[in-house]
């Protein structure tokens, strides 16, 4: 079972590093239901969503899409119903039906038909037909939904042009009032006074409406303003203001990867990565808290419990090559007491992992059982090469700081001390704002004389508060690695944006490095913190962090630094066979073939590991030559 999740788990992260290369579908390839729903969406539709969709390559993952679409506008996702869907279907039914006067098209197609689909049955109607001198005419009157940008109350305009066929929106600055005038003659069309004074006589009413979309609103000189367009454009967008895209192209991004079941519930989420020096085993370690915006929770009743249960795979990759991956599952029972908490504040699943220096592709794929939930992060990030030069680690944020066992390896735990964090560097002014960081490459005379300075910033335009703590280095215990934390009571800041802002000083005030953070202050009086998902690891396992090294190492082919830390590695535990076939596979490509030779014998006696131990002999002696001792113990292993 751990050999095919590990094999499931590789197929994953190869897919994810590829390109996507598939060609996009004409839509009159397409099955006729779903250019149907192509059709039923085309006002509403994300150009995001619609070009993900046109890639999607088989009706399986259409429908899943699909149902996707409806469920990311559904406003009330607890229950069966979902009324949005209900309610377009219904407008764009009413299109067909009722706004084909005048025209051969579909009635969605027409002008009346996309404002109906898009804004719904309009407040009231006034027709203007059959009046002398105006070609025919109707204004729809809507109140603005609110979150849309739209105007509390505004008028749409269709009109006839030249007195026949389908009614026309109306645009009050490209068409102009006098497109809607029959006889023209006498006019100065250039004199917008003499134009609207001429439309009142006629139809009192429409005079405003047909220079501002807004009823009571007359612009300078009665000339039409840009902002009737503003305001169209902002209609014909309105369907997709509240929609956040992502999802899709994580549907695209993850097709065939996550189970189909998966893939309707994608849910966003804040994450923050850190990378830190451990000041013990002098290695970098990249520490991430992911928090989804949103958590699905089931009932244990046997326990009398609730429950969620998340699976994390984290994957780093250089380019194509995956170098690290992991996966690690994170089971989570609440008491029914805590449940209001859980779901008020949400979970954050904490870890970390070392890695070597360079730039990758970081990828953290989370998923929740309980719902089929999944969640993503990725990011490019780069960890410095190896420098002589004292340098400082990106500062970390936190709300809280304690005390913990150093024998014990923690997210966002470092030496002896614990940092609790938000990914969403949010902070009431009841809590404390924590600044951790780290100074690598110390020598003694800059812990003696050196000096670092934080600057706490407000970022708003009046009166910020700014503030600045001196911090002489020599008050904390000499290391190369300083690892540094500072706390600050939030009640010191008022409500704004911050940066921190840090300075490393030698004796003589020269600026040796700096690097910097930012958080918020929040108006509120408490900023409820999600609850920690998190594993310790006890340092007494420390060689399997070393392997771990030792093995991304090798992946970018960098074999003198792999042969140091597997041989690190397995001198703190030479008994961790898993790692001694690494470390004899290493050996034989930088073709060390007698250590690879002498090291596997310690696999002699073992059973389970009788056909790697024959493997690794026959490959080293036939790249070593003697190919009659080779076959012998690759035949010994093909008996297994």
């Amino acid at each position: 079972m751990k050999v095919r999740k590990s094999i499931i788990f590789i197929v994953f992260f190869i897919l994810v590093s590829l390109l996507f290369s598939s060609q996009k579908i004409k839509v009159k390839d397409l099955h006729q239901k779903y250019v149907e729903w192509l059709n039923l969406t085309k006002y509403i539709i994300l150009p995001e969503e619609k070009e993900v969709f046109m890639q999607l390559t088989t009706d399986r993952y259409r429908d899943i899409f699909i149902e996707t679409f409806w469920k990311h506008r559904d406003p009330t996702p607890g229950t069966p119903q979902n009324e949005y869907k209900d309610e377009q279907i219904k407008r764009f039914s009413y299109a067909n039906k009722y706004y084909r006067r005048g025209t051969t098209r579909p009635g969605w197609m027409t002008d009346m038909g996309r404002i109906h689909i898009i804004l719904g049955s309009p407040a009231s109607i006034e027709k203007f037909e059959g009046i002398s001198g105006i070609y025919p005419c109707q204004v729809w009157y809507y109140y603005g939904e609110k979150g849309k940008a739209l105007p509390t109350y505004f008028a749409i305009v269709f009109y006839q042009r030249h007195g026949s066929g389908e009614f026309k929106l109306y645009n009050q600055l490209s068409d102009g009032p006098n497109a809607l005038l029959i006889d023209k003659k006498g006019l100065d069309l250039t004199d917008y006074r003499q134009v609207y004074e001429k439309i009142r006589q006629l139809a009192p009413t429409l005079a405003g409406i047909s220079i501002s979309m807004i009823p009571g609103q007359y612009p300078y000189n009665y000339q039409p303003s840009p902002r009737n367009n503003m305001i169209l454009a902002d209609v014909l967008e309105s369907p997709k203001k509240d929609v956040n895209p992502i999802y899709a192209t994580r549907f695209l991004d993850y097709e065939g990867i996550v189970s189909t079941d998966y893939l309707t519930n994608y849910i966003e989420n804040n994450t923050n990565i850190a990378l830190v020096l451990d000041p013990i085993m002098k290695i970098h370690f990249l520490h991430f808290s992911f928090s989804p915006k949103s958590i699905s929770i089931d009932y244990f009743e046997p326990k009398d419990k609730y429950y969620c249960n998340f699976q994390v795979n984290v994957g780093l990759r250089k380019g194509k090559n995956i170098i690290y991956q992991y996966s690690k599952d994170f089971p989570f029972y609440i008491e029914p007491e805590d449940i209001d908490k859980i779901r008020g504040s949400g979970i954050s699943i904490q870890d970390s992992f070392p890695l070597i220096e360079g730039a990758y592709h970081l990828n953290i794929l989370v998923q929740n059982s309980v719902g089929k939930n999944f969640s993503v992060f990725e990011k490019d990030i780069s960890i410095p090469e190896t420098s002589k030069l004292p340098k400082i680690i990106e500062p970390v944020l936190g709300y809280k700081l304690q005390d913990y066992s150093s024998n014990l390896h923690i997210p966002f735990g470092v030496a002896d001390k614990l940092l609790f964090v938000d990914p969403q560097n949010t902070f009431s002014q009841e809590d404390d704002v924590v600044i951790f960081f780290s100074l690598m490459n110390v020598k003694r005379k800059l812990w003696e004389e050196g000096k670092m300075e934080i600057f706490v910033n407000g970022l708003r335009e009046k009166e910020p508060v700014n503030k600045s703590f001196p911090l002489d280095l020599k008050e904390h215990p000499y290391n190369e690695i300083l690892s540094i934390s500072y706390v600050i009571p939030a009640r010191e800041f008022s409500p704004d944006y911050y940066e921190v802002k840090l300075i490393l000083k030698n004796g003589e005030g020269a600026i040796i490095d700096e690097n910097n953070a930012n958080f918020i202050i929040s108006q509120k009086a408490i900023v409820p913190h999600p609850t920690t998902l998190a594993k310790s690891f006890p340092r007494s396992n420390n060689f399997l962090y070393l392997y771990s090294l030792a093995y991304q190492y090798d992946k970018v082919s960098n074999y003198e630094k792999a042969e140091e830390f597997y041989k690190r590695a397995y001198l703190l535990k030479p008994d961790y066979k898993k790692g001694l076939l690494e470390y004899a596979e290493l050996l034989q490509k930088v073709k060390k073939f007698d250590k690879s030779l002498a090291l596997v014998e310690n696999l002699k006696d073992d059973k389970d590991l009788k056909f790697e131990y024959y493997l690794i002999k026959g490959k080293a002696y036939m790249e070593m030559g003697n190919y009659s001792v080779a076959i012998k113990n690759l035949l010994e292993g093909n008996k297994i």
